[in-house]
């Protein structure tokens, strides 16, 4: 595993330099765990700041009564812990394996100690969470605001890159809506909605294809057909 490639790929670190790269890939640990292993559980003390390198991680809260409600899912390239890390506070939620899936940890010590050392490197860090929180409002606010087909029309444009119209869903669709704040009928009566009007196709139960992203952008921002 190429750590400094993996901290290169990843958003959370895009800001730092060659030479910061290196340092944080110089405290990084691998770690594998099988589908369902738990990572960490809420309360946990933090052990670091995770990459994912290959598969997808759950992170997740549970209610009063035992319901999971998914807070992020983590794919290639995207971290997770790192709340709990920077904060030196125990970790405010779940984590899982959703797949088979390898992470490189750069341990809570270690990083911290590095963060005390290099000012740039904290401020470039403190820059990325900004980002982080701002993505956070953003969540909140399309769960808060937009109507079950805003919110399945607004995850679906979030998924595709830039001229890319296909998806192939990271997670179980049950996971989604629990993402979404939906159930899981909820969900597929949206998306059965969204494929009556036209908007999507399904070939595949974890294939979507979206064949009008500006009708979709206006289901995303109330503007069309509601569910």
């Amino acid at each position: 595993m190429n750590a400094e490639r993996i901290i290169s790929g990843c958003g959370f670190f895009l800001r730092l330099d060659a030479q910061r790269r290196e340092r944080l890939a110089s405290l990084a640990e691998a770690r594998t765990f099988a589908r369902g292993q738990v990572i960490f559980r809420q309360g946990d003390d933090p052990a670091g700041l995770f990459i994912v390198a290959t598969g997808l991680v759950r992170v997740y809260q549970l209610g009063p009564s035992g319901k999971e409600h998914v807070l992020h899912l983590a794919g290639p390239g995207m971290t997770f812990g790192e709340v709990a890390v920077l904060g030196d506070f125990p970790a405010p939620a779940f984590a899982d394996a959703n797949r088979k899936t390898t992470c490189l940890l750069l341990p809570s010590g270690a990083l911290r100690a590095t963060l005390r050392s290099d000012h740039e490197l904290c401020l470039q860090v403190l820059g990325s969470m900004a980002f982080w929180v701002r993505h956070l409002v953003g969540l909140l606010e399309g769960i808060v605001l937009r109507d079950a087909a805003g919110r399945v029309a607004h995850w679906l444009l979030d998924q595709v890159s830039e001229g890319r119209t296909t998806i192939e869903l990271p997670s179980q669709k049950k996971d989604i809506a629990s993402h979404l704040n939906l159930t899981s009928e909820t969900l597929s009566r949206t998306l059965r909605q969204l494929r009556e009007d036209g908007l999507i196709e399904e070939p595949t139960g974890q294939r979507i294809v979206i064949k009008s992203p500006e009708r979709m952008r206006e289901v995303a921002e109330g503007f069309f057909p509601r569910v």
